[in-house]
């Protein structure tokens, strides 16, 4: 996963380890560790799933 400085603050800023551990947390809550890309940006997941952003800012 690429976190780029805009999407660390986009999504909550603070410690990029916590941020990419929230972000799998909620990927995998949603669909099998089979089914997430090898290589993505983080913004890559809003795409997927719109409600992301508050779901993964409000968990900080």
């Amino acid at each position: 996963m690429r976190v780029s400085r805009a999407d660390r603050e986009r999504y909550g800023g603070g410690d990029v380890a916590a941020l990419v551990r929230r972000s799998f947390e909620f990927l995998l809550a949603r669909e099998p560790n089979t089914q997430i890309l090898a290589e993505f940006d983080l913004s890559t997941i809003e795409r997927y799933f719109p409600e992301y952003r508050e779901a993964v800012s409000r968990r900080r």
